[in-house]
């Protein structure tokens, strides 16, 4: 049976789909925006800040379903910018800092709201 996640910490859906749904062991987590769920706004500015700012976001949804970034299986990152490569893997670093996930990264025309990157996220248990 599908569960959906919802958390406050999190910033709320810009669309009609849920922060993430398990199902069967395994997380889903819809694609992050830097946005602050606090303020509702992007974080203030470039890729390195987006980049946390969508781990962070990440980080909540994962906790309030009962799982950690070690858990995380795959991820794919989208960027506005392929040269904002290097800047993404280095934050993207801090938080995979053990058993780092399967990924994909791409570059993209355009991201939602003019985000820099948006990255999401399968965790299994």
């Amino acid at each position: 049976m599908k569960k959906i996640i919802s958390t406050p910490n999190a910033p709320k859906a810009v669309g009609p789909y849920s922060q993430a749904i398990e199902i069967n062991g395994t997380l889903y987590i819809s694609g992050q925006l830097p946005i602050n769920p606090e303020t509702s706004k992007f974080v203030e500015g470039g890729i390195k800040e987006q980049t946390a700012q969508c781990l962070k976001n990440i980080e909540a949804i994962l906790v309030a379903a009962g799982y950690s970034f070690d858990d995380v299986v795959k991820t794919t990152v989208l960027l506005d910018n392929i040269n904002d490569f290097a800047a993404m893997n280095e934050v993207y670093a801090e938080f995979y800092t053990s058993q780092q996930p399967a990924r994909a990264a791409f570059e993209v025309a355009k991201l939602p709201l003019g985000a820099l990157v948006e990255i999401e996220t399968v965790a299994a248990k």
